[in-house]
């Protein structure tokens, strides 16, 4: 089967808010370290004090990659026949997952082990223990599952939802087409803001109780169906080039919302239960819709103003869209190894932090500069072809996309 309709046209706002949100989540993984909640490694310095300004991004920073992603992922579909597009998505997602699995994240689980249950061992030990499945690290009930793929559960999501979305755009009369169509049609005006809120504020309501947070791909309905939704939308939306302009119009509106809404959740965290009267399952749903709209309001907003500012190519847009689906793979062991290194140091923690940042982006980029000369890494990060064809998949919209495809 070949797809015959004409590609969707390019968005590079898209690709500059896929390289942005990137660089934000290496602060937000830096952040991690100095919060109160639970993360690989912890600073003596962790408290709540920054954790009001985490919540700035944490309603919206997963669900807008993986919405870019859909874009991407239509976009590079109506140019393949399926059966090469799978081929491709599979070898540029898991690939370097299984890379990741068993050579880029052992490391944040050992630091992870050494500092929350005192192990003693060395590495090598620790690999052993790694490769045979092994599950007695555990912390009263909270146990360290391995091998582990940790920050990298974005890519088999995200290879998952590929998948499903090839299988879905098969379909006899090309539904999807149709709901594309409808979709442009309705996303206009108010209901860019409305419409999507509801699907992802009842998804919320009706799952998260049920189904929290796991990140192993199977248990994890509540954040399929909020990111697979999200993901559904982008693909749906990369040939409705009136949709972005739409974004573009209530891009003030939807930033106000999200900043309002985002007070809101601030100040329902910070509430003791006994204070709010009535039913408390009431509150909780009513919250859980502010959140809603503070994820799909920030979206719409940094689309919009993306749409209207970034709508532009360049050799630097080029050049990190290639890098950053490798910098993604390497950023989060990088930071927890540097934090827990640095803990001898005994800088305050504003200057430690500063300096994480620093050091994990050089070391990133310096990664990224030695992977992109080296053919079998190149496979390994999920990079294209050999280095001569650098400007050609920077032209196939990006690496970080690749973890759409």
């Amino acid at each position: 089967m070949h797809n015959t309709s004409a590609p969707p046209q390019r968005q590079y706002f898209l690709d500059w808010i896929r390289i942005l949100a990137f660089f934000f989540l290496i602060l937000y993984h830096v952040g991690m370290y100095y919060v109160s909640w639970d993360w690989h490694v912890k600073s003596p310095h962790a408290s709540t004090a920054i954790e009001p300004f985490m919540m700035l991004s944490s309603p919206w920073r997963l669900g807008l990659l993986f919405m870019v992603s859909g874009v991407a992922t239509a976009t590079l579909f109506e140019k393949m026949r399926v059966a090469a597009f799978l081929r491709r998505r599979s070898a540029r997602l898991l690939v370097p997952l299984l890379f990741g699995m068993f050579v880029v994240v052992p490391p944040q689980a050992y630091l992870e082990v050494v500092e929350k249950v005192a192990y003693q061992g060395s590495y090598l030990a620790f690999m052993r223990l790694y490769l045979t499945g092994y599950h007695g690290f555990c912390r009263l009930d909270d146990c360290l599952r391995m091998p582990t793929w940790n920050h990298l559960w974005f890519v088999p999501y995200l290879w998952s939802y590929t998948v499903a979305y090839a299988a879905l755009a098969c379909l006899p009369g090309r539904p999807l087409a149709r709901l594309s169509a409808l979709l442009g049609r309705s996303l206009t005006g108010w209901r860019v803001l409305v419409l999507p809120l509801v699907v992802l504020a009842l998804a919320r309501i009706l799952l998260l109780s049920h189904f929290p947070a796991t990140h192993d791909l199977v248990n994890d309905w509540y954040n399929h169906a909020n990111y697979f939704t999200l993901f559904v939308i982008g693909a749906l939306l990369a040939g409705q080039p009136a949709v972005w302009r739409a974004f573009d119009a209530q891009r003030f509106t939807a930033l106000g919302l999200a900043l309002t809404c985002w007070a809101v959740v601030v100040m329902y965290v910070a509430l003791p239960e006994n204070v709010l009267p009535g039913s408390i399952d009431a509150w909780r749903n009513a919250q859980r819709v502010v959140y809603a709209l503070c994820q799909w309001g920030a979206i719409v907003a940094i689309c919009g103003f993306g749409h209207r500012h970034l709508q532009f190519d360049s050799p630097a847009r080029r050049y990190l869209t290639q890098a950053v689906f490798p910098l993604y793979i390497v950023h989060q062991t990088l930071i927890v190894v540097f934090a827990h290194s640095l803990k001898v140091v005994g800088m305050p923690p504003v200057i430690e932090g500063i300096v994480l940042v620093v050091l994990t982006f050089a070391a990133s980029f310096g990664i990224f500069a030695l992977v992109r000369r080296v053919p079998l890494l190149r496979a390994c990060f999920g990079i294209q072809g050999p280095l001569r064809e650098t400007q050609a998949i920077s032209s196939q919209h990006g690496a970080f996309a690749s973890m759409a495809r």
